[in-house]
């Protein structure tokens, strides 16, 4: 039987990264689950010299304050369902904030998407989800999403002419 009762979801504001919010919201209601929605908040990075005069830093209460502001319906829609939803929003590597959340928080599952970087991207990136998977002492659930969802072409409309026998 699923013995899972607490499920941290990590969230890095993306819409891909919502696409696990599906698959709680199909588990966690018949499980009568617990849900954590994490958002792990990274130190901004200085600005470059030039960069100084230009813009405004975004300072760390801004994005934490983004994150909350990120979290709060989205734990709001959940409750609405009838899921059990509590949010958090943490400041480090997310990596090792997540797993952190996990353990102070006694979750038996994680779910997270990935965003399925691959080549040059990964090697400067990193994965968050890769290092989550290796190091997490809870089974974890990914969702691969990837960072550009192409749209279809538009269907081809041809023009197309009818005779109507009679009329």
């Amino acid at each position: 039987m699923f013995d899972h009762k607490r499920a941290l979801v990590a969230l890095d504001g993306s819409t891909s990264s919502e696409a696990v919010l599906r698959f709680v919201l199909e588990i966690a209601g018949p499980l009568d689950m617990t849900v954590l929605l994490l958002r792990v908040v990274e130190s901004p990075i200085p600005p470059m010299a030039d960069d100084f005069y230009r813009a405004p830093v975004e300072t760390l209460e801004d994005r934490r304050r983004d994150a909350e502001e990120y979290l709060a319906p989205i734990a709001a829609a959940l409750r609405a369902r009838g899921v059990e939803t509590a949010w958090a929003v943490r400041r480090g590597r997310p990596e090792d904030e997540i797993l952190a959340a996990a353990a102070e928080s006694g979750v038996d599952l994680i779910a997270m998407a990935t965003h399925g970087r691959t080549g040059f991207g990964r090697l400067l990136f990193g994965s968050v989800a890769e290092a989550v998977l290796r190091r997490a002492t809870v089974p974890v659930f990914m969702i691969r999403q990837p960072d550009r969802v192409e749209t279809p072409p538009a269907p081809r409309v041809m023009p197309a002419v009818l005779s109507v026998r009679g009329r």
